[in-house]
């Protein structure tokens, strides 16, 4: 089969790999649809491994060469033993945590995404997205419904990172709600306040080019570029008391963009970190304690939500497709997918690899 592996960094090798073995107990073999390029893969592509282990990983075993992708899904193609929530012929979208089920401090409580020995498919597990086929275990695996598409199956990951940030900030009916950073994930945090119920969007980025794109999607959303404008000038002209927002999430990793987020949200407002920072980042914290604040972090998601996002996706309440700006082929997924993605003053926002073609 045809496989997208990561070598080094800046190496990736389209290869001819075996098709995996018919799955284990417990496992599934899929026959992958689409999958995305995520900022994790454009990291490892760019300064890794970084998440890919060098020696094995001390739950999965897994370490580089790595093919790639956790952000895809596909049709059930074989079951292991003792497999019962799926059968030959499902359509499915691939949760990739992999983690111990128990004997676990934050597995026993079910917070699997908390797991120290938490892997992922496509990064530290033999196999991913960018491949033809993957063998995962019947946890990963989650039956989509019939109007749901191939291409919404491989947007529930980034639709969860997205759904989580926004139950960590509270995000509830008539908020207002400050999102830095218009990628793939700032875009998708958008439209998950709106379908929690915000009023009123607000949006900052460095790229013009990506608010013609997001006034596309949410065509109330109000756009902040850093450069010309005081983040937190212009959320508190424009919301209720010039108080500033209810909730202000951070999606780049940037400490000027955290920064903006703590200055533009309100008193008592909350401030959710999504965006994985590089280094350490000096705060203001007279500011956050005179100004009573909560900051949380806000990593991946829970195992759980699958089924919750996938509802939210195929009821046309959080049409994530509407991020998607490029479809391209495994042959050309490193010039047309992520060397275009690396370009920062590129339009795009997220490109997915149609694995049928």
């Amino acid at each position: 089969m045809r496989a997208l592996r990561f070598h080094a960094a800046r190496d990736l090798r389209l290869e001819d790999l075996p098709e995996p073995k018919h799955p284990g107990p417990g496992q599934v073999l899929v026959r992958n649809r689409f999958v995305g390029i995520c900022g994790t893969d454009l990291h490892e592509y760019s300064y890794g491994p970084i998440f890919i282990p060098t020696d094995p990983h001390p739950f999965t075993g897994a370490y580089g060469p790595q093919v790639l992708g956790h952000e895809f899904g596909g049709v059930v193609e074989a079951i292991g033993e003792g497999v019962t929530s799926v059968v030959v012929g499902d359509r499915v979208s691939i949760q990739p945590l992999v983690m111990p089920r128990s004997s676990d401090y934050f597995a026993d409580r079910g917070l699997f995404h908390l797991s120290p020995e938490l892997a992922l498919v496509g990064l530290s597990w033999d196999g991913g997205g960018m491949a033809e086929a993957a063998v995962v275990n019947e946890y990963n695996v989650q039956k989509i419904p019939d109007d749901m598409t191939d291409e919404e199956a491989a947007l529930v990951e980034p639709t969860a990172v997205a759904v989580y940030a926004c139950d960590r900030g509270g995000v509830t009916a008539g908020n207002s709600v400050l999102v830095t950073g218009a990628g793939p994930i700032g875009m998708l945090t958008l439209l998950a306040a709106r379908a929690a119920g915000a009023a009123q969007l607000f949006v900052s980025d460095l790229n013009d080019a990506r608010f013609e794109l997001a006034k596309s999607v949410l065509p109330d959303v109000a756009t902040i570029n850093p450069k010309r404008d005081s983040v937190g000038d212009v959320v508190r002209s424009l919301t209720e008391g010039h108080v500033g927002c209810d909730v202000a999430i951070e999606c780049v990793g940037n400490e000027h963009a955290l920064k903006a987020c703590v200055d533009a949200v309100r008193k008592q407002g909350v401030v959710v970190q999504t965006g994985l920072h590089p280094r350490e980042n000096p705060l203001d914290w007279f500011q956050v304690t005179f100004r009573d604040l909560e900051i949380k972090g806000s990593w991946a998601y829970p195992a759980h939500y699958w089924p919750r996002v996938i509802r939210l996706i195929a009821s046309g309440l959080l049409p994530a497709t509407r991020i998607v700006t490029k479809r391209i082929t495994l042959d050309t997924a490193v010039t047309e997918g992520f060397d275009v993605l690396l370009d920062p003053a590129g339009a795009h926002l997220k490109i997915l690899i149609d694995l049928s073609k």
